[in-house]
């Protein structure tokens, strides 16, 4: 069986977290192991380059890509920090954009985080059709 048989969007769904205001949002590191990514330094390229491609896009990086650290736990009980991201959904579009197209989970991450933003957009247009009719 193939590793794509083995994923579904499910493996997206189960990392996404939501905040306070009800927005969505990804940690790259659950999103590295996703995506198959055994080193962080390698996925860094990946989310530096999605960085590059936001910005060319004229948005703001941060905005989308937001630092945040994280304590990791040592074999001796002590604690490690670790820095890790809080990622917009564009942010894991633009990640699964410029990641490794021969893995067959990100063929499956670049359909899901595409068919997701279409989906917000056109609720968010639905919205601002109905607002438009009440008034």
């Amino acid at each position: 069986m193939n590793k794509i048989k083995e994923h579904n969007e499910t493996v997206f769904e189960d990392i996404k977290h939501i905040n306070e205001y009800g927005d969505e949002y990804w940690y790259a590191r659950e999103l590295q192991n996703v995506l198959e990514y055994k080193r962080w330094d390698k996925f860094c390229n990946v989310i530096g380059n999605a960085q590059k491609a936001c910005e060319n896009s004229n948005y703001e990086a941060f905005e989308h890509f937001s630092q945040v650290g994280k304590t990791s736990k040592m074999p001796n009980g002590g604690v490690k920090n670790i820095l890790d991201y809080k990622l917009s959904r564009y942010a894991c579009y633009l990640i699964v954009q410029n990641a490794g197209p021969r893995k067959e989970v990100v063929a499956l991450g670049q359909t899901y985080f595409a068919v997701q933003t279409l989906k917000k957009e056109i609720c968010s247009q639905e919205k601002k059709l109905r607002l438009l009719k009440t008034t």
